[in-house]
């Protein structure tokens, strides 16, 4: 007896169909699972042996061979478990199965079925692939019904699916997804961080433009409070782009189902003590995201800067460069995108006080160690250099509001929709994409400012990426100034906010 049902694998942030072959042969009790599985859908067989027995439709003796097809693609997870179970019902003759469905879930012993992750990603690549109706356990019912075009059926145990698909009894599908749902509560807002309003408005400038940004000053002067609130102020995720997120955490086991779905941009502090693999993703087999890739189309924090390995700094230059990771392992490649805006913060020294006004009790020979554990290259890559100085009693005592998160919001729309507008028809989304070739044709500069820029490149020793992340960041400083052609002024500022390569890291 011969059946087949169509399950769903994912390598990467890839779905795609697995059928489910399933053959029963008279002879000695014997269940074989071949097509590269790994050692999660191995174990298939003792999950669905145990739970079809515990139904009532026990394997008479006989000996069983699965096929997942395409046997040539390595497969993982426990999301097998349900297409083969669906396949030995119909080969027993007591369902008959849907052409045009597809399964994924785990079994449970008693024939519950277990949500799984990774299956937003693989209810797209359904729909893609023409399967028109796909069910899953009701822990993954919100998170499939994201993907359009399919109809999502949730079912919480196995005898449930055998009446369903026989027909005596009616599950309907999961109702069209709703987004808005899942707006974020109000972020929290830049007017309560007192004084740095300096910074605040280099803030807007990163985030107009979606800029890396450094801030350096001593500890307690507001670095990562800064910090926290600036996935607040970046323009709203559309859809698409809160699917893409969303799909990042589904393959990382990051979604349950009081929150199936990313609506808000995500904002990701990492601690110095992470590893290489913790923030770009790793994994033996099947790697998983690391934090780079889990803050996409948000914000990535690094604390404590130079406490970071030195091989966990160097790792992000080409990722940052590139807006994806490529992990490779035995079982082969799988990348993730990782377009992200890194905010990251420092103390001057190892104590903090170096140029605070406070008393400094690090050598000059610890500060330049201190400070050498940052790269020039990793360095080249962060377009925006700032200095938050300590709160002065003044600011901290006044009633009076600085700029406000919806203030700055506002700002940065205008300056994105001035983007919108330029960039229309490419695939550019904001400046900081901008690539060198185009630079000439978006970065125009009026005569002072092609001065400046020869005698600020010049002073500066720049590099010639640090040159393009200028003209760059003068762009969108012109764009919040509603600018066309970027003149002194805004060239002006941008260079200021590289001037700290010549303060902090000296040849």
């Amino acid at each position: 007896m011969f059946a087949k049902a169509t399950g769903l694998g994912i390598i990467g942030l890839k779905g795609f169909p697995v059928k489910a072959e399933c053959s029963l042969e008279k002879g000695t009790s014997q269940f074989d699972i071949v097509g590269l599985g790994d050692t999660a859908v191995q174990e298939s067989r003792r999950r669905v042996s145990a739970a079809l027995t515990n139904c009532n439709y026990p394997l008479e003796q006989c000996k069983v061979t699965v096929n997942l097809s395409p046997a040539d693609v390595r497969k993982s997870g426990s999301g097998f478990d349900l297409p083969i179970l669906v396949a030995l019902l119909e080969a027993q003759g007591v369902i008959k199965t849907d052409s045009e469905a597809a399964f994924i879930g785990e079994v449970s012993l008693d024939g519950h079925l277990s949500a799984v992750k990774g299956v937003l990603p693989m209810a797209v690549a359904a729909a893609k692939n023409g399967i028109k109706r796909l069910f899953v356990p009701i822990g993954n019912i919100t998170e499939a019904s994201v993907a359009r075009g399919i109809e999502v059926y949730g079912v919480d145990s196995v005898n449930q699916l055998i009446k369903a698909l026989n027909g005596e009894i009616h599950i309907k599908p999961a109702p069209p997804f709703k987004a808005e749902q899942y707006a974020s509560l109000p972020p929290d807002d830049f007017a309560e961080v007192k004084g740095q309003e300096n910074i605040k408005l280099a803030i807007e400038v990163a985030c107009a433009g979606f800029h890396n940004m450094l801030m350096i000053g001593p500890p307690g002067s507001g670095k990562s409070m800064l910090a926290k609130r600036i996935s607040g102020v970046l323009p709203p995720m559309s859809f698409e782009e809160s699917v893409a997120v969303t799909q990042v955490h589904s393959v990382a086991g990051l979604l349950s189902e009081d929150v199936p779905f990313i609506a808000h941009r995500p904002y990701r502090p990492v601690s110095h003590t992470s590893t290489a693999a913790g923030i770009i993703g790793g994994g033996a087999r099947s790697p998983s995201p690391g934090e780079i890739s889990l803050a996409h189309n948000g914000v990535l924090f690094l604390d404590e800067l130079p406490e970071f390995r030195r091989d966990v700094l160097e790792a992000l230059r080409q990722p940052l460069e590139d807006g994806q990771i490529v992990l490779s392992r035995a079982g082969g490649k799988v990348t993730y995108p990782c377009d992200v805006m890194l905010i990251a913060a420092m103390n001057p020294c190892p104590c903090g006080n170096f140029g605070s006004g406070r008393k400094c009790t690090c050598s000059s020979a610890a500060i330049q160690k201190y400070l050498g554990k940052i790269s020039q290259p990793v360095l080249d890559r962060i377009d925006i250099q700032t200095e938050v100085n300590s709160v002065k009693y003044e600011d901290i005592s006044s009633t009076e509001k600085g700029l406000t998160s919806a203030q700055m919001r506002e700002h940065i729309l205008g300056a994105r929709e001035i983007q919108h507008r330029r960039f229309a028809g490419t695939d550019i989304a904001f400046n900081s994409q901008i690539p060198p070739r185009l630079l000439h044709e978006y970065c125009k500069l009026d005569g002072e400012a092609e001065a400046l820029i020869r005698a600020g490149f010049d002073a500066m020793g720049a590099s010639a990426r640090a040159y393009d992340r200028i003209l760059k960041v003068a762009r969108t400083v012109a764009d919040l100034d509603g600018s066309d052609i970027i003149r002194r002024r805004h060239l002006s500022r941008a260079l200021q906010y590289r001037s700290l390569d010549k303060k902090y890291w000296k040849n």
